[in-house]
C-alpha cells in the first residue's frame, strides 16, 4: 500500500492543467467523498500497529501534495482567465507625463540660439587636473584669482579636482584642434561655496569660444547682442570693465531688464540693469599654452551660469529648488 501511495505522489506532483473541468475531476478523484484519500483513511484501521506510523505519514504527505497542487492549479487557472480577458498592450497603470528639467530647457534653448550662428557643442570631464582647470587658463599656482574658484580636491601631487568652470573643455578642445574654432561647452561645475537661496556648491555653466583670424571685440559684442535679443527679447545691453585671468580686455554684460513691476525692482535692485554673463578677448598667454599662434589668431570667450538665467526667465527665487527634485516645482514645466 505504501508503494501505491508513492506512485500517487509522483502522479500528483506531475499533474498540470489550466482547464477548470480537469481541475475539478482531479479534486474529486483525490478529495471527493469516494476519493483516494478517504479510501486510504478507511483502510488505516486495518493496518498493523507496527506500520501505522509510516502509513499515516505517507497519507498526510499525499494529502498535503494534493491540496498544494489544487491551490497552484486554481491560481494558475485564474491568471489564465485574466490574461485572456486583458489587452496586454495596455499600460499596467496610468502613466503620468513628465517634463524636462528647467535647467535642461534653458540649456537647450541657449545651445539652439548659438548653433544658429555656427557654434558646435564640446564636452569634457567633470574631474580635471590642475593644468586644464587653472594653469593653462593663465591661473598659475599661487595666483590670487584662484581664491575665487575654491573647489573640491580629490587628489594632490598631482592635483586632481572637480572642475570649477567649463573653460577646461575649451583648453582640451584647443589642444586637439586648430582654428577656426567656434564652440559651446555646457556642463556641471563645482565650487566650495555655502549653500543658500542665491548660491550652491553645484551649478551649471555654458561657455562659448571663438578663435579665428581678425576676430575683434566688436564681433563679440554683436554675438552677445544677438543672443540677448533671441533669449530675453531685450536688445539693450551694456559692457562694464571687469577682470578674468584668461581674457584681456574683459567685461561683464548687463541687459536692461526694465522697471515694469515690483519683481523687476527687486531683481535689478532698482537700477533696471541685470548682470547675465562675463566675457572678453582670449588672452594671448592662453593661446600660447595650447600652441595656437597668437600673432595670427585672436578670439573671444564668454560664460554664464544656467541657473541664473533660468531663475530670471521663470522668476524663481531659490537656486536650491533646482536640486531638490520637488515634484511640485517640476510639474510646473510639463507644458514647456
Amino acid at each position: 500500500m505504501i508503494e501505491k501511495i508513492e506512485e500517487l505522489l509522483v502522479e500528483v506532483n506531475g499533474f498540470n492543467t489550466t482547464s477548470k473541468e480537469e481541475i475539478e475531476n482531479f479534486r474529486i478523484k483525490y478529495n471527493g467523498k469516494k476519493g483516494i484519500l478517504n479510501d486510504f483513511f478507511e483502510k488505516f484501521k486495518d493496518v498493523p500497529n507496527d506500520q501505522k506510523k509510516e502509513f499515516g505519514q505517507k497519507i498526510n504527505t499525499l494529502k498535503q501534495a494534493v491540496n498544494g497542487k489544487l491551490e497552484d492549479l486554481k491560481n494558475s487557472s485564474e491568471s489564465s482567465i485574466i490574461l485572456e480577458k486583458e489587452d496586454l498592450t495596455k499600460p499596467a497603470f496610468p502613466l503620468e507625463l513628465g517634463s524636462r528639467h528647467p535647467i535642461n530647457l534653458v540649456k537647450n534653448r541657449i545651445i539652439e540660439i548659438f548653433k544658429s550662428i555656427g557654434f558646435a557643442v564640446a564636452d569634457g570631464p567633470e574631474i580635471e587636473d590642475d593644468w586644464h582647470n587653472f594653469t593653462a587658463l593663465n591661473l598659475p599656482e599661487y595666483h590670487p584669482a584662484r581664491d575665487m574658484q575654491d573647489t573640491f580636491f580629490i587628489e594632490q601631487n598631482p592635483d586632481i579636482l572637480l572642475r570649477t568652470h567649463t573653460s577646461s573643455v575649451q583648453i582640451r578642445y584647443m589642444e586637439e584642434n586648430q582654428p577656426p574654432i567656434r564652440i559651446l561647452s555646457p556642463g556641471r561645475v563645482f565650487r566650495n561655496e555655502a549653500i543658500s537661496s542665491r548660491s550652491h556648491c553645484i551649478f551649471h555653466q555654458i561657455e562659448g569660444l571663438y578663435i579665428d583670424e581678425n576676430v575683434s571685440f566688436a564681433d563679440m559684442k554683436q554675438t552677445i547682442q544677438f543672443f540677448t535679443t533671441e533669449l530675453f527679447g531685450k536688445s539693450k545691453i551694456r559692457m562694464r570693465p571687469s577682470y578674468f585671468p584668461f581674457t584681456e580686455p574683459s567685461a561683464e554684460i548687463d541687459v536692461y531688464w526694465g522697471l515694469n513691476s515690483e519683481t523687476d525692482y527687486r531683481i535689478t535692485k532698482g537700477t533696471g540693469w541685470l548682470e547675465i554673463m562675463g566675457c572678453g578677448m582670449v588672452d594671448p598667454a592662453v593661446l600660447k599654452n595650447v600652441n595656437i599662434d597668437s600673432e595670427k589668431y585672436s578670439g573671444y570667450a564668454f560664460g554664464m551660469g544656467i541657473e541664473r538665467i533660468t531663475m530670471l526667465l521663470y522668476q524663481m527665487s531659490d537656486i536650491r529648488m533646482f536640486f531638490e527634485n520637488d515634484i511640485r516645482t517640476l510639474e510646473q514645466f510639463k507644458t514647456l
